[in-house]
């Protein structure tokens, strides 16, 4: 029996008890109470086992009380000793303390006394050195071994910081100035014939010698006169030969950067701090050169004519950053000995020339498209060639626009993308004013603005077809426009993205400096790649760049409105070329319906009038224009398969981004939408009958047999247009129903129809309403 689980801290007696019973209950469940008289009897026994411990354990503990209770006092008289004992310490430390702390006193101030004196004579030991130097420093200077020269200066200098507080010390030391100067002025000539001549011993001796007199300035600037004086006249030599400014760049950049490696291996072995000491050697050869760089540039801009200056600015600034490669490779592992502020102001004095011109970017790109896009011919003698010019001008135009992406890439490394975008926008604005233009000549050459003179009816598709070219040429347009903002977008992100800080907050100038300052704390900074013209000279800019480029990470390039107004624009011209080809469709119809009003009051009072107006209806039958019109509309659908049939993705798209005229009239279905062949239809067959009804308004007078042939004609079209699947307009139902009504019925039947209508053909009819 396991009685173990009385010492648990949650035991339960029932658990307990049912546990002991289970396994009985399991193996002979007649044997309970048998079972049960055994574990009682088990629990007695454990309990008197238990009871024996107990008082076993308890007897012990008496036995053992008295021999504790002695440790305890003795360990307590211990500690009262001990206490005593640390008292007494105490005292006696104070004591000591009492009696010797005057004897500590003097001692310190024996100390003092003995550290004023050796500073006194270490002073007077100095004075006494600087006057034996000063009258030895003339027969050492004419020894002329410079280095003895300097180690007798260096002294004299040390002699000096002991005597800061005698009367003569400023004397003292605008003396030993003069002789340094002197020094410098002896050593002068072999200083510049050891530099050019790179003469390392000769060059390390003067490094010392200059180090120990505090002018290592004024040796470097001797190396930088030398070196540069070297550098600027092979810049002059090249400046007059008959070579292209490109060429002369590329030569004096190559001469630059073999300067930089062999001066760069020699200065290793001669100064400290070689990479900061050649970098500034290239720094002030670049400010030095003459004619200086800006100069040159403005002189090859204003001397290029003007559809090419662009480009000649692209190809100088193309040398120019292949140099800044060059050097930026060979400064990139060993960036951490160089000193980035140096190294930022190389960078600027390379690239700085051309910091005006790239700040006008956008007004240099804006006049070298115009020029570009006004040598694209679109206007030609005969209709097909301007739909030919219209159709190839398409690839012109967003060849103009990518290539001026890439100079924008190029020149200014994306920061100019502002200016680029006005660039673009006058671009499209120019084009589609060309393309404008254009279609208002092709109406006049297809004649759909003039009047008609003859009343013969000519079928000719010829400028529906060409419209339908036009329509074509728009909706490649369009298609074109979405995909090259789409690249443009992401080209803008690829390139300026890396300005963009996460910190950025839109419209906040202390976003932008915090975005500044956290890159300018960046570990791993490269000054080549920090270069930002445009954070410098134009704050206002770059900041409009900054909404740009949040814009485009916040929505997606593929949500951006950077071509807006142009794809407004293009959507009008589209919108244009819909109403052309409508027009040129729609030309004969109109012919024929404006002649209605002629044609009608030429018959009346004309012969057999009132024989006329006896005859039944059924005996008339349509007048020629209507049947005309008629057969025309009855063929457009053959003519307007093309839109259905044709595989053109162009076409479709400018479909149905173009609206046309007469839409269908509110309440009515509209199945039509789903197709553009129907859809064109349905807009020329309700321009049809709005027009006919706007030329049976215009007729003078009706007699009764004229009114009876105009509503045969109308039930004629009705016809036409029943057989095409559509319904006839309400106004045209609506003058039919009135000119068949009888003069005595005519108040009637006019009560539900339009009262202004209703009056207007009673006039007609020269009825009492």
């Amino acid at each position: 029996m396991d009685f173990s689980k009385f010492l648990d801290d949650d035991f339960d007696v029932k658990d307990w008890v049912n546990g002991a019973f289970k396994v009985v209950q399991n193996d002979a469940p007649g044997k309970a109470d048998a079972h049960a008289a055994t574990l009682v009897m088990k629990l007695q026994l454990f309990i008197q086992e238990v009871n024996n411990a107990i008082e076993e354990t308890s007897i012990q503990a008496l036995q053992n009380m008295p021999r504790v209770l002695r440790d305890v006092e003795a360990l307590k008289q211990e500690a009262s000793f001990l206490k005593e004992q640390m008292v007494l310490v105490k005292e006696d430390i104070r004591t000591f303390e009492q009696d010797t702390v005057q004897s500590m006193q003097v001692l310190v101030e024996l100390d003092q006394v003995k550290t004023r004196m050796h500073l006194a004579s270490d002073a007077l030991q100095e004075a006494d050195k600087w006057s034996t130097l000063s009258a030895d420093i003339e027969e050492t200077f004419k020894t002329q071994d410079f280095a003895v020269i300097s180690s007798k200066l260096t002294s004299m200098q040390s002699s000096l910081a002991m005597l800061v507080d005698t009367p003569d010390y400023s004397e003292k030391c605008v003396h030993l100035e003069a002789l340094k100067n002197r020094l410098e002025a002896l050593a002068s000539p072999r200083i510049v014939a050891t530099f050019n001549s790179m003469s390392m011993d000769q060059a390390k001796l003067f490094v010392k010698v200059f180090t120990e007199i505090d002018r290592m300035p004024q040796l470097l600037a001797y190396y930088y006169k030398c070196h540069k004086g070297q550098l600027v006249s092979v810049w002059q030599d090249l400046s007059q030969s008959e070579l292209s400014l490109n060429q002369q760049l590329a030569e004096f950049y190559d001469t630059l950067l073999s300067t930089w490696h062999s001066q760069l291996q020699w200065s290793s072995q001669v100064f400290k701090k070689p990479y900061e000491v050649v970098t500034v050697l290239l720094i002030q050869t670049l400010a030095a050169m003459v004619p200086s760089v800006p100069v040159c540039l403005s002189s090859a801009v204003e001397r290029a004519a003007q559809e090419q200056r662009l480009d000649t600015l692209l190809e100088l600034h193309r040398t120019t950053e292949a140099f800044g490669r060059g050097l930026e490779s060979t400064m990139l592992p060993h960036l951490g000995e160089t000193n980035l502020l140096k190294v930022n102001e190389l960078v600027s004095a390379l690239y700085d020339p051309y910091k005006p011109f790239q700040l006008q970017y956008g007004d240099l790109e804006e006049t070298h498209l115009l020029i570009q896009i006004s040598a694209v011919p679109l206007e030609r003698g005969e209709v097909i060639d301007c739909v030919e010019e219209l159709s190839h001008s398409v690839g012109k135009l967003f060849g103009l626009a990518g290539a001026a992406v890439d100079r924008c890439v190029k020149l200014t490394d994306g920061l100019a993308v502002c200016g680029l975008l006005r660039a673009l926008k006058a671009l499209f604005t120019k084009y589609v004013s060309d393309f404008s233009t254009t279609l208002q000549s092709i109406r006049k050459k297809c004649k759909l603005e003039d009047t008609p003179t003859s009343s013969v009816f000519q079928e000719d598709w010829t400028s529906f077809q060409n419209s339908v070219r036009i329509i074509a040429t728009c909706g490649e347009l369009l298609r074109q426009c979405g995909d090259f903002e789409q690249q443009l977008s992401n080209k803008i992100l690829g390139t300026a993205g890396k300005y963009l800080s996460d910190s950025y907050s839109p419209r906040s100038l202390a976003g932008i400096q915090e975005a500044s300052s956290t890159d300018r704390k960046s570990a791993s900074r490269n000054p080549w790649l920090e270069y930002n013209y445009l954070q410098r000279g134009n704050m206002a800019e770059y900041s409009s760049l900054m909404e740009v480029l949040y814009s485009l990470k916040e929505k997606g390039t593929g949500n951006s409105s950077l071509l807006a107004e142009p794809r407004a624009a293009l959507t009008r011209l589209n919108q244009q070329a819909n109403q052309l080809a409508f027009d040129s469709v729609f030309l004969q119809i109109k012919y024929q319906l404006c002649l209605v009003s002629k044609m009608e009051s030429r018959e009346a009072g004309g012969f057999g009038e009132s024989y006329a107006e006896d005859l039944p209806t059924f005996s008339l039958s349509p007048q020629e224009y209507i049947t005309n019109i008629g057969q025309y509309i009855m063929s457009l659908p053959l003519h307007l398969e093309p839109f259905v049939t044709q595989e053109d993705p162009a076409l479709e798209l400018a479909l149905h981004a173009g609206k046309l005229p007469f839409p269908p009239e509110q309440g009515d279905d509209l199945p039509e939408l789903d197709n553009t062949a129907d859809y064109w239809l349905g807009s020329i067959a309700r321009a049809t009958m709005q027009t006919y009804c706007d030329a049976i308004l215009l007729i003078p007078e009706l007699t009764g047999h004229s009114t009876k042939q105009l509503a045969t004609d109308i039930d004629y079209l009705s016809n036409v247009m029943d057989a095409l699947g559509l319904q006839p307009s309400r106004t045209l139902q609506q003058i039919v129903t009135l000119l068949r009504a009888k003069p005595e019925d005519y108040r009637q039947t006019a009560k539900p129809l339009p009262r202004r209508l209703a009056s207007t053909v009673a006039a007609l009819r020269r009825l009492t309403y």
